[in-house]
C-alpha cells in the first residue's frame, strides 16, 4: 500500500480518464462508458492499494488485476502508463497495427497486464487459478478481478465464485463494476441480476456494498479488507454510473463503444478538467 491520500486519489482519477479519453478519440474506437464507471476504483488500486513494481512488472511477489471485463482496458493502459510501465508516448497507439495497446488487454505484449481477457466471462476463472496458487506456493500476493455487470449473465463466472469458496481463497477480491447497462440495454431488461450482494453472501463471501465513485469510501473499504481475518474470498459490490464524469455520456447506452467526435471531445474534455459532474 502507498501514502496517498484521497484528494490526490480523486486528481489522478480525473487524469486518467482524460487519457483514456483521448486514446479512445485517437482511435476514433473503444468503450468509454465503461471505462469511466470503472475509473475511480482502478485509481485507488494502482495508485495506493496494490503492491506493483513498474521496473518489473513480471515480480513474482506481485499483487494482480485481471480486467476480466477486458474491452474496457483504456483505462487500466492510462493508470501503467502513467506509472511507468511502458513509455506514456505508447498511449497514443491505441488499437493501432502492432501497438502494444490492444482493444482488449494482451500479456503477450503490454507490460502490466497479468493475464489476456476480452472473452466474457473467463477472466474471474484465471483470477481464482491466481489464488490458488499464490496459496500453494505460500505466497502472500493478493489477486483483485473486476467484473462487469453484463459479464455476470456469464455461467463461467459462477462457477469461479463457487471455486473460489470452495478453497478459502482469501487473497481474492472480487470487484463489480455495477453500473446497470450492458451492450443494448439494462441489466434488469436483459437478464436481471437480483441482488448480488446477498447473492455473494450466500455462496460464503465477505461482501461490501459501496458508491464505486466515492473514494473515501473505496479506500476505507480496501483498508478495511487488507486488515481482515477472515477466510474468506471477498466481494465489493461498487454502484457505478456508465460514462461517469461526461454528461452526455453518463447512463447513455450509446456511449458503450463509441469514440466521441471532435466537437464532443472538447466538451468531455472541458467537463473533466472542472470535475463539477
Amino acid at each position: 500500500m502507498k501514502n496517498i491520500g484521497t484528494e490526490e486519489l480523486k486528481q489522478q482519477a480525473k487524469e486518467l480518464r482524460k487519457t483514456a479519453l483521448t486514446m479512445i478519440y485517437e482511435a476514433q474506437s473503444g468503450h468509454p462508458g465503461g471505462a469511466f464507471s470503472a475509473a475511480d476504483l482502478v485509481t485507488a488500486l494502482y495508485f495506493r492499494e496494490m503492491n506493483l513494481d513498474p521496473k518489473n512488472p513480471k515480480w513474482e511477489d506481485r499483487d494482480r488485476f485481471v480486467l476480466s471485463k477486458g474491452h474496457v482496458c483504456p483505462i487500466q493502459y492510462a493508470a501503467l502508463g502513467t506509472l511507468g510501465f511502458f513509455p506514456e508516448k505508447e498511449l497514443h497507439t491505441l488499437r493501432k497495427e502492432g501497438s502494444i495497446l490492444q482493444g482488449h488487454p494482451d500479456m503477450k505484449r503490454c507490460p502490466g497486464i497479468d493475464i489476456s481477457t476480452g472473452s466474457l466471462g473467463q477472466g474471474l476463472s484465471c483470477a481464482v487459478g491466481m489464488a490458488i496458487a499464490g496459496k500453494m506456493n505460500h505466497k502472500d500476493y493478493r489477486v483483485f478481478a473486476m467484473i462487469g455487470d453484463g459479464e455476470s449473465d456469464e455461467g463461467q463466472i459462477w462457477e469461479a465464485i463457487m471455486c473460489a469458496n470452495r478453497y478459502q481463497l482469501d487473497n481474492l477480491i472480487v470487484i463489480l463494476d455495477n453500473n446497470g447497462l450492458q451492450l443494448d440495454g439494462t441489466t434488469d431488461e436483459i437478464m436481471p441480476l437480483l441482488d448480488m450482494s446477498q447473492k455473494l453472501k450466500d455462496f460464503g463471501y465477505e461482501v461490501y456494498d459501496i458508491n464505486g465513485h466515492d473514494m473515501d469510501e473505496i479506500v476505507c473499504t480496501l483498508d478495511e479488507i487488507r486488515a481482515g481475518k477472515t477466510k474468506k474470498p471477498k466481494f465489493i459490490n461498487a454502484h457505478t454510473v456508465k460514462g461517469k464524469g461526461v454528461s452526455f455520456m453518463e447512463n447513455q447506452l450509446g456511449w458503450h463503444g463509441a469514440a466521441p467526435n471532435e466537437q464532443q471531445y472538447a466538451q468531455a474534455m472541458e467537463e473533466l478538467e472542472r470535475g463539477d459532474i
